[in-house]
């Protein structure tokens, strides 16, 4: 069983950043993938970012790729999102989420069967 702790959302200026993170802990050896979603109010929840917890290869939307870096620290359990030249789209509840599916899934919400209780990213134009 893993358990999952986001912090670091807030109220910033479009083009500004802000770095995003998510505690594990518990069973952090059975993760394949960490991720980061996102949920606009009366939308879907949305695939922002993963990492494969092994080896740290990551994987990207496109409406965020060169603006958002995801990274992990395997020995404290930290996966972080850093979110640069932010926008107004970007506003949302954003979720860290753990799971050990496949690559082909690793976009997909219903491939993480841990979810944190998500953290709120406001961008103002």
């Amino acid at each position: 069983q893993v358990q999952l702790l986001e912090s670091g959302g807030g109220l910033v200026q479009a083009g500004g950043s802000l770095r995003l993170s998510c505690a594990a802990s518990g069973d952090t050896f059975s993760m394949t993938f960490m991720a980061w979603f996102r949920q606009a109010p009366g939308k879907e929840r949305d695939f922002v970012a993963a990492i494969r917890w092994s080896s740290g290869h990551t994987y990207y939307a496109d409406s965020v790729a060169g603006r958002f870096t995801i990274s992990r620290d395997k020995a404290s359990g930290m996966v972080y999102l850093q979110m640069n030249t932010l926008k107004p789209e970007d506003t949302g509840v954003y979720y860290c989420a753990a799971g050990r599916g496949i690559l082909s899934s690793v976009r997909f919400a219903s491939a993480y069967t841990t979810w944190g209780q998500g953290t709120q990213v406001t961008v103002s134009s």
